[in-house]
């Protein structure tokens, strides 16, 4: 599984890439605007700023709702740096934007996916990511992580190419959970991948053996 941070705040993703295991980034305009980044040419910029910090793919979303707005955003956008890929929203001219983009060999996320009917088309109209947003179908008591489960059994079944994202993910044991259910990415919080780190044994054993080479070594 690869892991993304879903942030837009510079020192996080920079934590995260010195921990050695980030392989992207997914922003969207929440995010931007909490780090209180507004405006085309500074958006754009802070894009190249996080492109500069890791390696992998960045997900940058349109905000256009319409075919033609989107293509042009989009156009714009991946000029910025070879690691963007378009997120596009789950909608119709976002499923007609996804495909004719594929053509253009620019690769894309599509996001606010909450369906196995959705993910079903994202994956035929070429998406190279698709991204359920579980965390929130958790909200309205709905299995977020069996989606994953789902959409993993279809895109292996009549294969497709189609990267299954995990977003909205809000702790650690989603991630485990995405994880078992076959997810190709999990876009997580920096809390929810440093949790990975902790488990009681691990620190009561380091006091332990760090105990014993004192005694030892006074």
């Amino acid at each position: 599984m690869k892991f993304f941070i879903d942030t837009a705040n510079l020192e996080q993703i920079k934590e995260a890439q010195e921990l050695g295991v980030l392989d992207g980034v997914t922003t969207n305009p929440s995010l931007m605007a909490k780090e209180g980044i507004s405006g085309k040419e500074n958006i754009h910029n802070h894009y190249k700023a996080i492109c500069e910090i890791v390696d992998g793919d960045v997900s940058a979303e349109v905000i256009s709702t319409d075919f033609d707005g989107m293509i042009a955003e989009a156009e714009e956008l991946v000029k910025l740096h070879p690691q963007i890929v378009i997120k596009v929203p789950m909608i119709k001219d976002g499923i007609k934007a996804i495909k004719y983009l594929n053509g253009k060999n620019i690769r894309t996320n599509c996001t606010l996916v909450f369906s196995a009917g959705q993910a079903l088309l994202a994956a035929k109209a070429g998406a190279t990511y698709v991204s359920p947003f579980i965390g929130r179908l958790d909200d309205i008591s709905t299995d977020g992580v069996e989606l994953i489960r789902q959409i993993v059994d279809i895109y292996n079944y009549y294969g497709y190419e189609t990267q299954v994202l995990a977003a909205s993910i809000r702790h650690t044991m989603h991630i485990i959970q995405c994880l078992e259910a076959g997810a190709d990415v999990a876009t997580c919080p920096l809390n929810a991948i440093l949790g990975l780190l902790k488990h009681p044994l691990t620190d009561s054993g380091l006091e332990k053996f760090l105990a014993d080479y004192n005694k030892l070594n006074a």
